[in-house]
């Protein structure tokens, strides 16, 4: 119990030793966790934005072995990866995988979520999924099943991926470079807390909004004021017959 307490209040010089230990193979796993999350539907869970803002923060930390420019490159480039190996997966696989009801490699809610993503954005969902966990890692495989051109997939593709790394590794950088931070860098842990569950906490409010503001279709028979149609009908004259002027007019002449 005593070596974690001293863990958590000398957090910044633990995790410089441990990024020091694993040297080159840091940057690896940082490049192939990213590119999974973004690249292969069956890893939605893998960590995205708390990941890149915990590596920013922990860059600015004294004595940090994380070059912050070299993150930002390789991770940048792990994301442009990950959508344009996902794009490739949809476009080949997506419609064969979704022909049964059920799949146990995919998850239908997620795919659904992110097709009414699409239908409220358009193609810049490629861009704007970037920022919201689930629909990030499904949003390219989706644009493949639906044979997005692939040209235009891949400028959204870059934009998005440079625009997400670069905002939260500097975002997370530049809260490590704070003082209260530096004094404590604990609070780190509640920053990323706070990046990870901020996203999610604003989707379910969404979702709420859009239920709450969704009318309630009332079934007509449900209302006592109005009578059933079949009641009605039996109300009705019935159409067979027709009136003489019109009989007339369809009688040959004599």
């Amino acid at each position: 119990m005593s070596k974690l307490i001293d863990i958590f209040l000398h957090l910044d010089a633990y995790l410089n030793t441990w990024a020091t230990d694993l040297g080159a193979w840091l940057y690896a796993i940082l490049f192939t966790v990213i590119f999974a999350e973004t690249g292969l539907v069956v890893t939605p869970f893998l960590p995205g934005d708390s990941l890149l803002f915990a590596v920013g923060a922990l860059a600015a930390s004294e004595g940090s072995p994380i070059n912050v420019g070299l993150v930002l490159v390789l991770l940048s480039l792990a994301g442009i990866l990950g959508d344009a190996t996902n794009y490739a997966i949809g476009r080949i696989l997506g419609p064969k995988v979704f022909k049964r009801e059920s799949s146990w490699l995919l998850n239908k809610k997620h795919l659904e979520r992110t097709q009414h993503f699409y239908e409220r954005h358009g193609g810049k969902t490629i861009i704007l999924a970037r920022f919201v966990p689930i629909v990030r890692t499904f949003a390219p495989f989706v644009a493949g099943i639906g044979q997005m051109r692939y040209r235009r997939f891949a400028s959204f593709n870059v934009v998005g991926a440079i625009a997400w790394v670069g905002i939260f590794v500097i975002a997370g950088y530049a809260f490590g470079l704070t003082p209260v931070v530096k004094r404590n860098f604990q609070l780190v842990i509640i920053g990323i807390i706070l990046v990870s569950v901020l996203p999610i906490a604003i989707e379910i409010w969404r979702a709420r909004r859009a239920s709450k503001a969704a009318p309630v279709a009332q079934p007509v028979a449900a209302d006592p004021a109005s009578p059933e149609p079949a009641a009605r009908a039996k109300d009705e004259p019935e159409p067979a017959a027709p009136e003489p002027a019109a009989r007339a007019a369809d009688d040959p002449e004599t």
